[in-house]
């Protein structure tokens, strides 16, 4: 729909901008100035951008980012904030793309290393004690390990360090040693670990784990040591399901004995604006809380387009190792001192405008509105051209409380290849409560950041019923947007109970499809979608899925063997159900 702006700057009351200057909370997909896609094979539907295979680690009070393709790494005192750092460590001679993939990071006493993947003796091992700014040197010229998806750990009590390595439908995952003192490896490597997807079915290939004709993938292996116990990570089935999640095995030796922990995948999200939670890593904050940074689908415009989530994680009173993803791409806690991550850190504010109406300045093709309010980052909607004043608005229905607000833009038409620096987005955001009169809640016109998806957290609620995003500069492309989400509370009583939820699995003495069952229940008419809980222990119901306007769920990613336990919760922009009973399928 069009419409003459020049309405709007009529009726416009500017008030004083509401953003806060040191927010509380964050929003996945994390904020960083994503690089576009730097591999011209990789780009089928439009250029785009895309990174991948994250690490976070914790070094001198300041975290450091690394992932896929970025030319660079990232640096934070808050978990929130991420300054880039422009970086290119691979030899100008090396027959690869000039950039990192699937990078190893690890910190080893007083210096911070990083290598990328790589399948020969080509590429150096880079060290620094300062990496806040671009002061790197080679640690070693050579290393001799062709490792492909590789994860270090230094185990600081027996000064040792070790390599584990990855990436196939054929082969395990790999370990060995590595000389503290020369960096190589005495030659001796450990298989270790392999995929069971007849008996895992959450490691069978296919976006709904149905695929019968092709292997699934093994890789991203990352160690944590908790407790003298190591907690070896891996990522399956493949990085282009919405299903991508982290498994960990357990051993008391970091090369031998590896156990498949009972509760896996302990890091899952297949469902929701933001999907998937594998390949990754695991890291402690400054106040000593676990997380987990992994990989998210985006997959629209090509198979390998990804971004990054960071999730609340931890080990439980049994050191059963857990990853926390209930209403994980809502508002989230930033840590500010030592919590108990099985409790939510979920901020407690509602998506206020799924599928509500909206209005726009225009619309390129079949990209329409409502795409961008359907909590589906794979639709989005784009405006005809990315030239200032064109605008989006969203209808809350309702006079509702507004405390953030996430803008995710899409790269409709963009003309970047690689990372692209000096770019930035600027926009304004209005607010009204009966679309006439309209006041200015965020003033971004003068911003110098690329912010793909822009997550801003009010310093106080507004009442509003109508928002309306004004684009005034893109960095590249046409204003598109695959999500304008807006959170917060809006008036009235939460959801109802769900009711006659059920749960149908093949009965144990039977033959049949014992990784699969269909997960039911009554459609509540006040709900905007349900969490499906999950686990193996009535007290460990650490997997979750969250589901929208469907009353059933094909859940595929049972272990064959092992009984399960379910619960389900409604909710909508109003808050969220009581939780059913427990319900034990065998």
């Amino acid at each position: 729909m069009k419409c003459k702006f020049s309405f709007y700057f009529f009726v416009l009351f500017v008030f004083s901008n509401q953003v806060v200057a040191q927010q509380k909370t964050y929003c996945n997909p994390i904020n960083i100035d994503y690089g576009y896609c730097p591999i011209p094979n990789f780009v089928t539907q439009g250029k785009h951008r895309a990174t991948a295979d994250p690490v976070i680690v914790t070094f001198k009070g300041n975290y450091f980012l690394f992932s896929t393709n970025q030319w660079g790494y990232w640096w934070s005192n808050d978990m929130n904030n991420w300054n880039f750092v422009s970086r290119k460590f691979l030899k100008p001679d090396a027959n690869v793309y000039d950039e990192l993939c699937a990078p190893a990071v690890f910190v080893m006493k007083d210096e911070m290393y990083v290598i990328g993947s790589t399948h020969g003796p080509n590429f150096p091992i880079w060290k620094s004690k300062n990496p806040t700014k671009d002061e790197w040197e080679i640690a070693v010229d050579n290393f001799k390990v062709g490792a492909w998806d590789p994860g270090f750990l230094y185990d600081d009590v027996k000064d040792k360090l070790f390599l584990y390595w990855g990436s196939s439908n054929e082969y395990p995952i790999l370990g060995t040693e590595i000389n503290t003192k020369t960096l190589q490896s005495d030659g001796f490597v450990k298989p270790l670990i392999s995929l069971h997807p007849d008996e895992h079915g959450w490691e069978r290939f296919g976006e709904y784990n149905d695929n019968t004709f092709l292997k699934p993938f093994m890789e991203g292996a990352w160690v944590t040591k908790y407790k003298d116990k190591y907690y070896l990570q891996y990522g399956a089935p493949a990085t282009e399901f919405s299903g991508y999640a982290d498994g960990v095995y357990v051993s008391t030796n970091p090369l031998d004995g590896f156990a498949y922990q009972s509760h896996n995948p302990f890091s899952y999200k297949p469902g929701g604006f933001a999907r998937g939670s594998g390949h990754g890593a695991t890291y402690q904050d400054v106040y000593s809380n676990w997380w987990h940074v992994s990989t998210i689908i985006l997959g629209q415009k090509n198979n390998f387009e990804r971004r990054i989530g960071i999730w609340p994680s931890g080990f439980d009173n049994d050191d059963v190792m857990y990853c926390n993803t209930v209403y994980g791409d809502y508002p989230t806690l930033l840590p500010t001192k030592n919590v108990n991550h099985l409790e939510s850190q979920f901020a407690g504010w509602m998506l206020l405008n799924y599928n509500k109406p909206v209005r726009v300045s225009s619309t390129l093709g079949g990209n329409q509105a409502n795409y961008a309010v359907d909590e589906d980052m794979r639709t989005y909607w784009s405006a005809e051209s990315g030239n200032k004043n064109e605008w989006f608005e969203t209808d809350l229905g309702e006079i509702s409380s507004v405390y953030a607000l996430q803008i995710n833009y899409a790269d409709q038409d963009a003309e970047y290849m690689g990372k692209t620096l000096g770019k930035s987005h600027q926009y304004k955001v209005l607010y009204s409560v009966d679309g006439k009169k309209w006041n200015l809640l965020i003033d971004k016109s003068n911003n110098n950041k690329d912010v793909p998806h822009d997550y801003v957290e009010l310093n106080s609620p507004v009442k509003a019923r109508f928002l309306k995003l004004i684009n005034l500069k893109m960095p590249s492309g046409k204003f598109a947007l695959s999500g304008f989400r807006v959170f917060g509370k809006a008036n009235g009583n939460p959801p109802k109970t769900v009711e006659n939820f059920v749960v149908l699995r093949a009965e144990p003495q039977k033959s049949g499809e014992r990784r699969s069952s269909w997960i039911k229940w009554k459609q509540n008419q006040d709900a905007d979608g349900y969490v499906i809980y999950f686990g193996k222990s009535v007290d460990k119901l650490y997997g979750s899925i969250m589901v929208y306007g469907k009353n059933d769920y094909f859940f595929t990613a049972m272990d064959r063997a092992d009984a399960y336990y379910f619960q389900i919760e409604a909710f909508n922009n109003k808050g969220i159900s009581k939780r059913t009973e427990v319900i034990k399928v065998d």
